[in-house]
């Protein structure tokens, strides 16, 4: 197989099946043309591929498709119209008929508020570990209900890491997958599937689009996981809307064994509910994947040098990173993140909200909003902003403490990025630029 860098920018497209062009077609139409009474058949029997309806297939959201699973060796993969809807469809289909996830408190807050207050409305409960770093309270909430342990490879805001392959033995001793979130390492940093995940879920919209001018999202599945009956019986059941070619009714097992929730998420999720992604933004998503090493090295390098002058500034009271000097998961960064882990980081403010505000306004070259992983450098105060659905007892369960401010770099100049700060901290602090 080629190197990641070649497969960044060639993966999962062929010129020859496009006219020849040399980029990515957007195809930007509502259906395809069927060609013949036969051939529509065939497309329905899955015995042929091809456009259909946008809504469940275009060539141009299947570029980008494979290009992804490419980068992470998965099976394959089912591009969505955002992170939320990936990890929506995973938590529902997986506890379909009233299964539970167990998972750690510290995720991102949209992934927080609905573990907590919104999945239960259908039957998918999730299950919070007591300590997210101790193996045993994860061991402790399965039961013969759990449907899959869920975590984030670098945790949002405060890039918190795991023991992965610990994580993944215990999931499969249990007969359930280990569901990953890789939305900030994003497949340069870390592939899931070679330490034992079995579903990885990107928000595109981050580190992988890269430009802040996207909503997307992707669910991958590694092949390997053996989906029991018993557990997931599911992707067992026959339906005739997925029959073969003589009419038989099948299951997702029956068409793919190596990639049931996929099938199952491509034809009953995306054709039911929706939440397809459009090509133009598979287009976009495409483009920045294409620079996805050379960005994510750089953010990364860039956050680690805004670590070590935070960690010497005595307005900061603390900083959360893998690479920070007093951090606990420096030997799980050496394990796992040989590339470094990660571009976002978090810091106390040693201030009131009203100087928060005040640092925040006079800053340059940081962009005051809630994305992460952008090309731009970006600032925000998550207990009152990306978190802020979260109560006080959430925030203190997921460890973000009331001054928190997170960082996401970006490619500007490391140096301009930590004179801003500077400036910043001494005009509020000090009153002088």
């Amino acid at each position: 197989m080629a190197d990641f860098d070649t497969l960044r920018i060639r993966a999962g497209y062929n010129s020859a099946e496009n006219n020849w062009a040399v980029q990515t077609p957007i195809y930007q139409t509502t259906s395809f043309d069927l060609g013949s009474v036969g051939r529509a058949k065939a497309l329905w029997a899955m015995e042929e591929f091809g456009g259909i309806y946008t809504r469940v297939g275009n060539p141009t959201v299947a570029a980008l498709e494979n290009r992804v699973a490419a980068l992470d060796g998965a099976h394959g993969a089912v591009a969505l119209s955002s992170g939320m809807a990936a990890i929506s469809y995973v938590v529902l289909a997986l506890t379909e008929g009233g299964g539970n996830i167990v998972a750690p408190r510290a995720l991102y807050g949209g992934s927080e508020d609905s573990f907590s207050h919104f999945f239960s409305r259908f039957g998918s409960n999730i299950k919070f570990v007591k300590d997210r770093f101790d193996i045993n309270s994860y061991k402790a909430e399965i039961d013969e209900k759990t449907r899959g342990i869920y975590i984030e490879t670098i945790s949002n805001p405060n890039a918190e890491l795991y023991d992965y392959e610990a994580l993944a033995d215990l999931a499969h001793k249990n007969g359930i997958p280990l569901i990953v979130d890789n939305t900030v390492a994003t497949p340069y940093l870390f592939n899931p599937f070679e330490h034992g995940a079995d579903i990885t879920i990107y928000s595109a919209t981050k580190g992988l689009g890269g430009h802040g001018n996207i909503i997307a999202g992707l669910v991958l599945e590694s092949g390997k996981f053996n989906y029991s009956k018993e557990k997931f019986p599911q992707f067992y059941e026959k339906s005739y809307k997925i029959r073969d070619i003589k009419g038989n009714s099948r299951s997702p097992i029956d068409i793919d064994p190596q990639g049931p929730l996929l099938i199952h998420l491509r034809a009953f999720y995306l054709e039911f509910i929706g939440a397809a992604l459009g090509p133009f933004d598979a287009f976009l998503a495409l483009q920045g994947i294409a620079t996805l090493s050379e960005r994510i090295e750089k953010e990364t390098r860039t956050a680690e040098k805004l670590v070590a002058y935070l960690e010497g500034n005595k307005y900061v009271g603390w900083v959360k990173h893998p690479s920070a000097k007093k951090s606990q998961f420096k030997a799980l960064a050496k394990k796992y993140f040989p590339k470094g882990a990660g571009a976002i980081l978090t810091f106390g403010f040693l201030g009131s909200d009203d100087q928060l505000d005040e640092f925040i306004k006079r800053l340059n070259y940081f962009s005051y909003h809630v994305n992460i992983g952008d090309v731009r450098s970006l600032i925000v105060n998550s207990p009152k902003t990306t978190h802020a659905e979260l109560d006080s007892q959430h925030l203190k369960d997921a460890g973000i403490e009331e001054n928190t401010v997170r960082i996401s770099a970006g490619l500007e100049s490391a140096d301009d990025l930590i004179s801003d700060l500077e400036q910043a901290f001494k005009y509020v602090f000090e009153k002088r630029s």
